[in-house]
Order: structure tokens, then C-alpha cells, then sequence
């Protein structure tokens, strides 16, 4: 009774399918195919009947059959298989999942290596991302890749897909003229010029790769520290070209600044006055810096420069400037107003050239010489007339 009862007809199904798997084989008692059992295809399923290493049938729609030697059309090719109640010899039963796997992971095992085609450096690329994939056709799928293996994990195509899209993503990165700062924002242009060099290679193996993306990038150690000094350069480039834009006014103020900042640091400094000292000095020093490349940025034309002097409200201006820049005080250094018309004349003149007064006087008490301008005697103190 034992004997009949496993010989008496089976249910084969792949119910509750493993979401990692692509392919399964069923494990039936024995491995024996039993006359007028059942087939039970579920939808997104394909069944492959295997008979002595050889692809015999495939069914690839959902549905219930019933497994008899006469049964057309799908079982014709077992009819000199089946004997009686059980099988002349061992059979098996492949499921092949043939929907579309969405959202599949990606990334490169290792940094893809090519040269910049802008900076000329190498380039160590890290990519990742994600894609989707079908069987177009399990007869080549299932001859490609799973041999006699009991299953066939998603995982191990994804590595296959992985592997092949290596060297045809270093030739889109070496040949897209795109540069390390571009790559992450041309994304979408690089995975749709990638797609179209990998997804061909895939169709002679039974499936198809869709919505392939690349997601993220990075770059390696080496890289990076080359990515790093290319921007402190062009970041010193752009500071030096803006400090040309900066007039000579925003250059003293700037200069003001920092010996301020320079002496409140020194304040702070238990060293006392000598790191005041110390500070002024490299604040005075960083504002004269700064003055030199804002005037080699705004290649005024070349010119002597004329003597500096202070005014009396303390600003420094040009000695040949009439008015002060500051205060609008008259330029007054190294002159005198004349004591009879007021006018300015050069200091220590005997006569003004405007009204011809002498410019000189007795002191009526001491008999000294008092300069023009003077109201007292500066040997006796008498006033002067």
C-alpha cells in the first residue's frame, strides 16, 4: 500500500517562491515525474521539463495541466519517458520566474581608472546605482547560467550585469569630454549612453537590463587629494582677481581692520606688548599685501608716487593735494597765511607775493624778530603788533 500510495499522482508547484531566487528546480519524492499529476504554473512563472541534461518543453503561461503521456502539446516529448505509474528514468521540473525585476542595486567592485579629459590627471571612479531586468528567453537563460544547479539566485546575475558594465563604463567616462566637477550632474546622460553600449551584450543570453541608472559617484583616496589642491588653487585664483576690483580706499580700511583685529589678539596674548608689537606688525604687513595686488589687479598705469603727509586731523593724503580726503581741511603743510592779506605763502618767505608785506616784525618790548603769523613774541611774549 506504501508503494501505491507514493506512486499515485502529485501536485508540482512553486508556491510561496523565494523573492531571491530566479530559478528552482522541484524537489518531488524521488525526483519521479508520476503519470496524471498536476502542473500548477502560477502567473510570472514559466515551467522547463529536463530529461537527461536536455531542455525537453517549456510551458510559459499560468494554468493548471494535467501530466499524462498522451497530453498535448506540452508533454508529447515524454511519452516513451513515462511507464506506468512511475518514470524509466530520472526527470526534473525547473520554475523560471520571467517577471520584471525592479530596483536591482548596483556598484563598481573597484574605482573604474581613466584620465580627466580637462585637468589631464588619472581618476579613480567609484559608481553605483540601480536597474531593472526580465527573461526574454528562458530556453537561452536557462542554458547559459544554470546548468544543474538546484537554484539560481538574482544575485548571481546581478554580478554578470556588474561584471560586463566595467570596461564599457570606462570608455563613456575616458570619451564624454566630462571632467571630475561634471560627472555627478551629467548622471543621467552618461547612464543612458552606458545603457545603450550594455543592454545589447544581454539579449543573446535570454534576458533584458531596462531603466538603468547611476545614482551616485565618488572618487578614491588618491583622487580626492588632487581634486583638493585643484580647488584651493582656483579659489586663491578667484581671490586675487576680486582683490583687483577693490579701490585703495577699501584697501586702507582693510588694512585698518586687521591691525585693530592684530592688537585685540595681542591683548589677549600673556606675552603682553611684545606680541601687540608682533601683531601690528602682521596686520600693517597683510594690509600692504593686499594693496600690492589690488593695484597689480587693477593695472593702473605707472606713475612716480608723491610724498605723503599727514593732515591735521591725522589722515594721511598726497602733499600736493589741496584739500584733505577726510576732513576737507586745506592743505596747510608747509605753509603760512600772510600776516597782512591771509593769503597761504610758502613758509619762512620774507615778503607775500599777493600784497607785498614783509612777512617778518620787530618785537616792540624785546626787539626780536617774529616770524609771520605769530601773535606773541616767542622771546619775551609781549604780543605782537
Amino acid at each position: 500500500m506504501g508503494f501505491f500510495a507514493n506512486q499515485m499522482r502529485s501536485v508540482i508547484e512553486w508556491k510561496d517562491a523565494d523573492p531571491d531566487l530566479l530559478i528552482w528546480r522541484w524537489n518531488g519524492t524521488n525526483d519521479e515525474l508520476k503519470n496524471a499529476s498536476k502542473l500548477i504554473i502560477n502567473p510570472g512563472q514559466a515551467a522547463i521539463f529536463v530529461y537527461e541534461g536536455q531542455i525537453k518543453a517549456i510551458h510559459d503561461y499560468p494554468g493548471m495541466f494535467e501530466l499524462r503521456t498522451a497530453n498535448l502539446p506540452f508533454w508529447t516529448t515524454i511519452s516513451k519517458i513515462m511507464q506506468g505509474f512511475t518514470s524509466e528514468h530520472k526527470a526534473n521540473v525547473y520554475f523560471i520566474r520571467i517577471t520584471t525585476f525592479l530596483n536591482q542595486k548596483w556598484g563598481t567592485k573597484a574605482p573604474v581608472k581613466y584620465t580627466d579629459p580637462v585637468y589631464k590627471f588619472p581618476v579613480g571612479l567609484r559608481a553605483f546605482g540601480n536597474f531593472s531586468f526580465h527573461i526574454t528567453d528562458p530556453r537561452k537563460f536557462f542554458t547559459e547560467f544554470v546548468s544543474n544547479a538546484d537554484a539560481y539566485p538574482i544575485s548571481a546575475i546581478k554580478n554578470v550585469i556588474v561584471d560586463r558594465i566595467m570596461e564599457p563604463l570606462t570608455n563613456v567616462l575616458a570619451t564624454s569630454g566630462f571632467s571630475y566637477a561634471e560627472v555627478d550632474s551629467k548622471r543621467m546622460e552618461l547612464s543612458k549612453q552606458l545603457s545603450e553600449l550594455v543592454a545589447p551584450e544581454f539579449l543573446p543570453l535570454g534576458f533584458e537590463m531596462e531603466d538603468f541608472r547611476i545614482e551616485n559617484t565618488d572618487f578614491d583616496e588618491k583622487t580626492q587629494e588632487r581634486i583638493d589642491k585643484i580647488s584651493d588653487k582656483m579659489a586663491d585664483a578667484h581671490a586675487i582677481n576680486a582683490m583687483g576690483n577693490i579701490n585703495h580706499q577699501g584697501l586702507n580700511a582693510y588694512s585698518t581692520i586687521e591691525r585693530l583685529n592684530a592688537m585685540n589678539t595681542a591683548a589677549a596674548n600673556p606675552n603682553g606688548m611684545a606680541g601687540m608689537g608682533v601683531g601690528m606688525g602682521a596686520g600693517m604687513g597683510l594690509g600692504a599685501g593686499m594693496g600690492m595686488m589690488g593695484g597689480m589687479g587693477m593695472q593702473q598705469p605707472q606713475q612716480a608716487s608723491a610724498a605723503t603727509i599727514s593732515c591735521s586731523c591725522g589722515a594721511a593724503m598726497n602733499a600736493n593735494a589741496k584739500f584733505c580726503p577726510d576732513c576737507g581741511k586745506p592743505n596747510s603743510q608747509g605753509k603760512v597765511p600772510c600776516i597782512g592779506c591771509g593769503v597761504q605763502i610758502k613758509e619762512g618767505a620774507k615778503f607775500c607775493p599777493e600784497c607785498g608785506k614783509p612777512q617778518s616784525a620787530s618785537c616792540p618790548k624785546c626787539k626780536a624778530s617774529i616770524p609771520g603769523g605769530i601773535k606773541f613774541c616767542p622771546e619775551c611774549g609781549e604780543k605782537a603788533q
